[in-house]
Formats: structure tokens, sequence, C-alpha cells
């Protein structure tokens, strides 16, 4: 029963950091754009780097989930 109930909460923390892991990502991406079209370059390039670096974070995203999912099943 105690290793059951350690077994469940595990996979709950691995698919509770995947998910994350990938918002957190494309949060990260979308940011560092924004900050580089805003503060560096005074709105010169918005919103180029913005949607460039969301989609960096969203590439990084599903690369941290595909990552995840091998590590699940080679367990």
């Amino acid at each position: 029963m105690l290793n059951d109930r350690k077994e469940t909460f595990r996979q709950l923390a691995l698919y509770s950091q995947a998910g994350m892991s990938f918002v957190f990502s494309i949060l990260i991406g979308f940011g560092m754009g924004w900050i580089l079209d805003h503060k560096v370059f005074a709105g010169k390039t918005a919103p180029w780097l913005t949607f460039i670096f969301f989609g960096f974070g969203v590439a990084a995203g599903f690369k941290g989930l595909w990552d995840m999912a091998r590590k699940i099943e080679d367990e």
C-alpha cells in the first residue's frame, strides 16, 4: 500500500514537472522577446523579436516534453 502511494506521488510530481516546464519555457521565451523589443531596441523591432523568441520558447517546451517522455519510457 505504501509503495503504491509513493509511486502515485512520484508520477504526479513527474507529470506536473513536465507541464510546468512547458509553460515556463514559453513564458521565458516570450518575456525575453518582449524585453528585447521594448526595452533594448525601444520598440523598433516590435513585435518581431517577441514572436521569434515565443517560437523558441515553444520549441524548448516541446523539446523538454520529448526528453521527459523518453525518460519515462526508459523507466
